[in-house]
């Protein structure tokens, strides 16, 4: 399809960004096929497809390496299936778009608060409040708008103190799953006959 080559572009291009930051690809990802004209709703169904193939290597690979901390995977795994299913379901009636700048202004400030304690001597500490709401509200965003699943809930984690290794090797392995089930509930609701783009993007 004349369009393919556009899809591998984007999708090499958000793994690039992902993979240096250890987030963002699908907020880059979704942004880029936004931009192009692709639906909110389809542009989520096929980031998150994708995104099934690259998570779930980076799982693997993060508990190979020991980044995973069970506790915090734990805690965070139901909320954000849970929360990626009903941010699926609600995107085939409401427009992702609208909560887009919410979601930008939320990270700004999270990135600010990072940038200020990094300048600052910061002891890691075990985060045990909040968790499970925290991975519900980012699978949920995530789901709606695309991308957010990592910068939301990885952020606020190292904001708060936890281990910086931890925290980017659990948010991913249970990324791997939330995806998963957006990827699902998606797929009952719209069906996939974009898959040209989720090859497109899995290849890049």
């Amino acid at each position: 399809p004349p369009d393919f080559l556009l899809y591998v572009v984007i999708g090499f291009a958000a793994q690039l960004i992902d993979g240096a930051l250890g987030m963002a690809y699908g907020v880059t990802a979704s942004s880029l096929l936004l931009g192009f004209g692709v639906p909110p709703a389809v542009s989520s169904a096929t980031v998150h497809a994708a995104e099934c193939f690259t998570t779930g290597a980076s799982a693997v690979s993060h508990h190979a390496f020991g980044n995973i901390d069970r506790k915090l995977f734990r805690r965070l795994l139901l909320p954000g299936m849970l929360g990626a299913g009903i941010g699926a379901y609600l995107l085939t009636a409401i427009d992702g778009d609208m909560l887009k700048p919410w979601i930008a202004g939320y990270l700004l400030l999270m990135g600010i608060v990072i940038l200020f304690k990094a300048f600052r001597e910061l002891v890691p500490r075990e985060v045990t409040s909040h968790v499970s709401t925290i991975g519900f509200i980012g699978a949920l965003l995530d789901a709606m708008g695309g991308g957010g699943w990592g910068p939301i809930v990885a952020s606020n984690l190292i904001a708060r103190g936890h281990e910086l290794r931890l925290t980017v090797g659990s948010v991913n392995a249970v990324e791997f799953f939330v995806t998963l089930t957006a990827s699902v509930v998606f797929l009952t609701t719209i069906g996939l006959s974009h898959w040209v783009i989720v090859l497109g993007l899995a290849l890049g």
